[in-house]
């Protein structure tokens, strides 16, 4: 801390009780009252410094006839602490003026009037030099001068020394930390230098490095209360610092004093590390609110400035200190906006509300979707492609364009299926979130089918109507083959989304069937052209290798032919599953679902029986297909090196 010394002679003050008693041999002819404290003092030493002190012990002087007199300073801008200092100065006596105490001498000094038409040097002007030579040229002194403001706002802000002070924290904080080399004040811990050096003018001050990065001032300032905090992140922005900086300058303090903006934070905890900071109690509630309505309204507008789980941790604490609605709505409008950021714990935010319907806050979340779809639709506008234009080869590779919005797709059908089991989670609000997701943004609807299988499982009391309703929310087209093969065996499904299952599963077995047929002619002509190829003399010198590939190609066939008759047996079944689906349909009364899950047992175990025997053809067509290639080539080699 930097210091300058005055005065030359020795202390003679000495504190009985609430007085202080100046011990100079000559007995005391005047009493001053600051506060709670007396001072024992002399006239001439203290009317010959100050205009004030000597107006007023004139005209107590007069009023008491007396040579001894009382007068009293209840509104001198500092404590008694602060006229202790200007009665030293006054008397000569050994003085230091520090980063600490320099703004409450210079704003007690300009009460008083210690003006050079009181003595030569006298302290008005001492303050000020030391103020603007020393303090402002530091970061560390600055800071500490700063914080002192607080106690003395009106006077300090009377004699702009707030304003000079925030300006030369600006300004140090918008320049490169390398380029001055003063220490910087980290609470709590040794001077650093911000360029990294442990030399201070060539000799060691025993600080330790610090990382040179632009966030090195984020604790240093993260210790002003919050008016003048705001009023040094305002100077920051005019001076033009990066917004990301203020951004994360934000962050810092937030996470300083809201508790619970981190989740696995407890107040308990939180209030320790405060408490170990040296900053006191923790923040009542309606300082918290006050505060974080303040950060909103700080923070830029702007997608990826901070991280997704910040502003989802301070949406959950408005909501707890019941912040005003145009804070949440900002929030809501902030976490929309990169949506595609968040997890599925993010979105899992207890619903606080004084209806308490559901367990998490659906309708938040419902919100937060739809900020996030407007964004992407403007973006998408903006941008002169509409995703609905885009083919469906596009949306299933993964357009870059595409990307975000189908990783929210995704984040909303876990989301979906984690809230399922709420059984006061009401049908149209589970349709509502789930049918906001565009069509283009699934590729695929295994995760939409597992959050309606969950609420299905969880809402048993549903009818066959609204079952169905449910169920239109996905594409059957759009399943995969695993996920076609738990619906066509699912009892919980309607028997019309079960009848579409299983004719867009008998659609998928077609089409990877007729991929394996071209396989085989493909490999058919292959052979043709290499039996071809090699009839001569030199096909006689190969011997057994062409007679290997020819049989294992007629073992191919015989596979082949195999799967021709699995295919026919299961469009066979599936003639008769729609007998039976009409019979049930004309059935009355309760035997109709007995009936039904026997057919759908039986056919559940048919299909997946089916199904073990494709996918064990198609293993069998991949190996004898390279066994073939792989004996090609063999043939090949020999046949060039005969040659």
């Amino acid at each position: 801390m930097a210091s300058v010394k005055l005065g030359s002679k020795t202390d003679a003050f000495q504190r009985q009780g609430q007085a202080w008693f100046c011990t100079t041999g000559l007995p005391s002819d005047l009493t001053v009252e600051v506060g709670e404290m007396s001072f024992h003092l002399h006239k001439f030493p203290l009317l010959s410094r100050s205009g004030v002190l000597e107006r007023m012990i004139t005209e107590a002087t007069e009023e008491s006839g007396e040579e001894k007199c009382f007068i009293s300073l209840s509104d001198l801008p500092g404590s008694s602490k602060t006229f202790e200092l200007v009665a030293k100065f006054c008397y000569g006596m050994k003085l230091e003026l520090t980063s600490s105490n320099i703004v409450y001498l210079r704003c007690a000094a300009e009460h008083l009037e210690m003006t050079e038409e009181y003595g030569e040097g006298n302290l008005i002007m001492q303050t000020e030099n030391f103020l603007n030579q020393v303090v402002l040229r530091n970061w560390k002194d600055s800071l500490r001068a700063l914080q002192a403001c607080d106690d003395i706002l009106p006077h300090a802000d009377e004699l702009n020394i707030t304003k000079r002070c925030i300006e030369s924290l600006a300004t140090r904080a918008s320049m490169d930390p390398n380029l001055f080399g003063w220490p910087i004040m980290e609470h709590g811990g040794p001077l650093q230098s911000p360029g990294g050096s442990l030399l201070w003018n060539g000799i060691s001050t025993g600080a330790k490095l610090k990382n040179d990065s632009s966030d090195w001032w984020y604790e240093d300032v993260s210790v002003l209360n919050l008016p003048l905090y705001k009023r040094l992140i305002s100077a920051m922005e005019s001076r033009g610092l990066r917004e990301e900086l203020i951004a994360g300058s934000l962050t810092f303090y937030a996470k300083r004093y809201l508790p619970g903006v981190n989740r696995r934070q407890g107040v308990s905890e939180s209030s320790t590390r405060l408490a170990s900071a040296g900053l006191g109690a923790p923040l009542s509630e309606e300082e918290q609110r006050t505060l974080l309505e303040e950060i909103d309204r700080m923070l830029p507008m702007l997608k990826g400035l901070v991280p997704a789980k910040f502003l989802f941790g301070l949406l959950r604490t408005a909501t707890i200190l019941q912040a005003g609605s145009s804070c949440i709505s900002s929030l809501e409008r902030r976490i929309g906006m990169q949506l595609d950021q968040a997890t599925l714990e993010d979105l899992l935010m207890p619903n606080l509300s004084h209806s308490m319907e559901t367990l998490y806050n659906v309708d938040c979340v419902q919100r937060l979707l739809e900020h996030f779809l407007a964004m992407d639709q403007a973006a998408g506008c903006a941008g002169g492609a509409s995703p609905c234009s885009l083919d469906d080869d596009e949306q299933l590779m993964g357009s870059p364009s595409l990307t975000p919005v189908m990783m929210v797709a995704k984040l909303i059908d876990g989301y979906l299926a984690e809230v399922a089991p709420d059984i006061n989670l009401k049908l149209p609000k589970f349709q509502a979130v789930a049918a906001a997701v565009p069509d283009y943004a699934r590729p695929l609807d295994d995760g939409l089918y597992r959050a309606i299988d969950i609420y299905l499982k969880s809402h048993p009391w549903l009818s066959e109507l609204e079952r169905e309703q449910l169920c239109r929310l996905m594409d059957c087209q759009k399943l995969s083959l695993e996920a076609c093969t738990h619906a066509a065996q699912n009892e919980r499904l309607p028997l019309r989304v079960i009848v579409q299952v299983l004719f867009f599963e008998q659609l998928q077995l077609r089409t990877s069937i007729a991929g394996c047929f071209l396989v085989s002619e493909n490999l058919d002509g292959g052979s043709r052209q290499l039996r071809g190829g090699l009839a001569g003399p030199a096909a006689d010198g190969l011997g057994g290798g062409w007679t290997s590939a020819v049989k294992e190609n007629q073992v191919l066939k015989v596979g082949m032919d195999n799967m021709r008759m699995r295919v026919s047996e299961l469009e066979k079944e599936c003639s008769h599953m729609r007998q039976e689906i009409e019979k049930l349909g004309r059935a009355k009364g309760g035997g109709g679902s007995t009936a039904w899950g026997n057919v759908s047992k039986k056919l559940g175990l048919r299909m997946k029986s089916q199904m073990c025997s494709a996918q064990e053809g198609s293993v069998s067509t991949q190996n004898n297909q390279g066994k073939v290639k792989e004996r090609h080539g063999k043939l090949k080699k020999n046949s060039s090196s005969e040659g």
